[in-house]
């Protein structure tokens, strides 16, 4: 082991101040891993069972600086978990193109610089891990949840390709794809407004409060821990995961095999469209 080298494995995981990155940083920091987590205000956060840096996804420097710092301090940076990420709903045709934009700041290029960031860290080491928490929404387009599928689904198609480049070096990438949990998603994403007189204000409206009582009946963010657990003690993860409720993960397996009109009746029925 070198000089200044933790002898446990260290897990630098963004968005761990709340939701699914909170219970991850927890569950881990339990079990022997040597545990950073990322908040864009470290300062204002209560959390002990972890240390929390400073970063923000949407901010390259910000990004570099957190890397370095945890570099720096443990010598090396054994899996990454990139988990910070945004809600975002509304018809397409009604959402501002700037919180579009956002959105793909956070959940799709905020992604690939962390990943920047830490390959060459990884590579000196001459091994790593890489898990992207995308969503089993990455794998349909949902209706008025279109940009956020969008979002998930361009960092699920670049992880297939980005792990077969990095092979070569020794790091392994996988894709954990969640499905409604119990988090506060849905309070911190970007609604577009149910606009009085919009053609879609109705059935927008029903949509939205159907989505955010899926959420609010979600499974327990520890299974997500607990599945990011078990892909880090594999010896070859596989290109992806699916967690949560079996209709979820069956819902991209019908994907595949019915034809496209009648996956999109039984989507539209299922918000009642």
């Amino acid at each position: 082991m070198k000089k200044g080298e933790s002898s446990k494995k260290v897990v630098f995981i963004t968005g761990a101040s709340s939701g699914i990155g909170k219970s991850i940083a927890t569950y881990l920091s339990k079990r022997n891993f040597k545990v950073y987590g990322t908040s864009r205000n470290p300062d204002k956060s209560s959390i002990k069972e972890f240390d929390l840096v400073a970063l923000d996804v949407t901010d390259p420097s910000s990004i570099e600086r957190a890397i370095a710092e945890v570099a720096t301090r443990e010598g090396k940076i054994d899996v990454l978990i990139n988990n910070a990420g945004v809600g975002i709903t509304g018809p397409i045709e009604e959402t501002p193109e700037s919180e579009i934009k956002k959105a793909f700041e956070t959940n799709y290029f905020g992604p690939l610089n962390v990943i920047k960031s830490v390959l060459p860290v990884m590579r000196k080491n001459r091994e790593g891990l890489i898990i992207n928490i995308t969503s089993i929404a990455g794998y349909m387009g949902l209706p008025y949840r279109g940009i956020y599928s969008a979002t998930k689904g361009a960092l699920e198609i670049t992880a297939e390709a980005y792990r077969m480049e990095l092979k070569q070096f020794n790091i392994k990438m996988t894709n954990i794809a969640p499905g409604d949990f119990a988090t506060n998603i849905a309070s911190g994403r970007y609604h577009a407004p149910v606009t009085k007189g919009s053609p879609y204000e109705k059935v927008y409206g029903n949509t939205l409060k159907l989505m955010n009582d899926h959420v609010d009946a979600g499974k327990d963010p520890n299974l997500m821990a607990e599945e990011v657990y078990r892909v880090i003690q594999e010896k070859d993860p596989r290109v992806h995961y699916k967690v949560g409720e079996r209709l979820q993960k069956f819902s991209v397996l019908l994907k595949g095999i019915l034809p496209d009109k009648v996956y999109e009746k039984m989507l539209m029925k299922h918000y009642k469209l």
